[in-house]
């Protein structure tokens, strides 16, 4: 089941108010347990079991973390090895076999065989990665006692599957989520409001804005040989607030449907493509997915607490996986490589910058050159976008030679779009930036709130109004992050 569904929002609507209308809290966690189960098997039931596998080895092995201080350590890696063999299987294993495949075949040379693994006919999980790196931070967290172990495995099992933030996130740690279902939580109108308003900005920012968007950019990066210089830039540009707004607005809805029950998730996003640098990027994309490879990878291989190239390698190592994360494929690895390079040169170039900034502070040129940084770091990611929405590196390459090349110059169009969608486009991410500005300087759910009741009615009406007029359904309109 998608945010983006009729099923959903009736799914949602009767969740909610049968939540609130069961008394003790321990008996609104179940029917929450049940519910986000029936929500993840309405894809595919069976894997629901592999859900529910990694749910009780970091129950069992947290208990046992309790109960048997000398296992401590051999629980904790029995626990890594086998969420992690099961992330493994459904989700790597058939791009290591495809990948050894093609390595026997590259070197004739190599034994007949020698390489050759079995084919498995699985399909990958929806939502596996987030939900195993969840599981994983409460064993880790417990096993260095930061995080007090949960003896009840109903409450345990639903800060696994939790529905709003399951199959995409925000990866949440137990310090936070799980003491929040331990509490009975009161219907208040104005946190649903509130919860329903962040909703359906959500709504806006996917439907609107991001599948909007990717039907100019399905039209050049599904048929690169086709386009040249322009299109392939503004594709990639597209593509840039397209996985924004997906992302973001997947995690608006995740937020939002959760605060309406009383739980508080994580901020994921705030405003990324402002970024004054690379470190300041990723302090502002996906913070859940940087917090945790900060905490449980970055941390434990030594930090900056090491020699200075250990360090460099350190952040390589982490970029590089965070990569790997995100899909099977050699896009996501360059990318996650291509990521970890541009945070190294930063390191490496970072006196000279400083100094050429404090000779712009004082030639009263800081303004300007603060917005041409920002600009330039703007860039940089876009080009890696390229290799991340790229079907293929052979596909990845092609774009980027294509986009060099400007001797049958194509103007915006592509993909069979009118000039006028083109500018809509353009005109839907003017009017985020916007919107996001203004949010920053205060909370427009506040101002609202201070409105007259018919004010703010006529804004409710308006604003789903809207979204059914401009939204764009289809079934293929998925979550890009459901594929991770």
């Amino acid at each position: 089941m998608v945010f983006n569904s009729i099923e959903f929002l009736y799914f949602f609507a009767v969740v909610l108010v049968v939540y609130f209308a069961l008394p003790p809290q321990r008996t609104r966690n179940l029917f929450l347990l049940g519910a986000s189960y029936f929500f993840y098997m309405w894809w595919r039931p069976d894997y629901a079991i592999l859900m529910l596998i990694t749910t009780s080895i970091g129950y069992l092995t947290a208990r046992g973390m309790e109960r048997e201080s000398k296992l401590r350590t051999s629980l904790l890696i029995f626990s890594l090895i086998t969420n992690l063999g099961i992330l493994f299987v459904f989700k790597y294993y058939l791009f290591t076999r495809q990948s050894l495949i093609y390595l026997r075949e590259t070197f004739p040379f190599l034994p007949e065989g020698c390489l050759d693994l079995p084919y498995l006919d699985v399909l990958l999980p929806i939502g596996i990665s987030f939900y195993t790196f969840q599981t994983l931070s409460y064993t880790i967290d417990v096993y260095w006692r930061k995080a007090p172990v949960e003896k009840d495995f109903i409450t345990f099992a639903l800060y696994v599957s939790f529905f709003p933030q399951l199959v995409a996130g925000p990866i949440e740690q137990a310090t936070n989520l799980l003491p929040q279902f331990r509490i009975k939580q009161n219907f208040r109108y104005e946190q649903v409001r509130d919860g329903l308003l962040l909703m359906l900005w959500g709504f806006f920012k996917k439907v609107v804005i991001a599948d909007r968007l990717a039907v100019y950019v399905n039209a050049v990066y599904n048929n690169p040989d086709a386009h040249h210089g322009v299109p392939i830039w503004v594709a990639t540009f597209f593509f840039a607030f397209q996985i924004y707004c997906d992302f973001s607005g997947y995690t608006d809805i995740a937020r939002g449907a959760a605060k309406t029950f009383g739980i508080n998730i994580m901020e994921n996003f705030r405003m990324p493509y402002i970024a004054q640098s690379f470190h300041d990027f990723w302090k502002r994309w996906h913070i859940s997915l940087t917090s945790w490879f900060r905490i449980y990878l970055y941390i434990p291989l030594g930090g900056n607490r090491v020699s200075y190239t250990r360090w460099l390698l350190n952040i390589f190592i982490v970029f590089l996986i965070s990569g790997l994360w995100h899909g099977a494929n050699w896009t996501f690895l360059l990318w996650g490589a291509m990521h970890g390079t541009l945070q190294i040169l930063e390191i490496l170039t970072k006196k000279w910058r400083d100094s050429f900034y404090e000779f712009a502070f004082v030639k009263k040129l800081s303004l300007f050159f603060h917005v041409m940084n920002v600009c330039f770091v703007f860039f940089m990611i876009n080009v890696c976008w390229l290799f991340f929405r790229a079907n293929t590196i052979a596909d990845a390459f092609t774009l980027l030679r294509n986009a060099l090349d400007f001797r049958d110059f194509q103007f915006f169009v592509a993909g069979g779009l009118s000039m006028a969608q083109i500018v809509i486009g353009f005109a839907l991410i003017v009017f985020l930036y916007v919107a996001e500005a203004i949010n920053l300087k205060f909370s427009f759910r506040e101002k609202l709130r201070q409105c007259p009741l018919p004010v703010r009615w006529t804004f409710y009406i308006f604003a789903i109004f809207f979204i059914l007029l401009m939204g764009v359904y289809s079934e293929l309109a998925t979550f890009i992050y459901f594929q991770f």
